[in-house]
């Protein structure tokens, strides 16, 4: 268990790193076709549908490869 914990620590500060240094690498998500995005004068929603399946695919990949190695 404690090595999930270091690595879950380790992998936020290379996704924080990465976010930092480059700040360019997820401008894509939110702006995908499915991704809705509703404003108002008062209000905006968006609810990144097609965005956090792609995430959701690839982190299911990376999970499958750690647990089958």
């Amino acid at each position: 268990m404690e090595r999930w914990f270091i690595l879950a620590g380790l992998a936020l500060v290379l996704v924080g790193l990465i976010l930092r240094f480059i700040p360019n690498v997820f401008s894509w998500f939110g702006k995908l076709p499915g991704d809705v995005h509703i404003e108002t004068e008062s209000t905006k929603v968006m609810f990144p549908l097609t965005s956090m399946i792609l995430i959701s695919i690839a982190l299911s990949l990376v999970i499958s490869l750690i647990n089958k190695y």
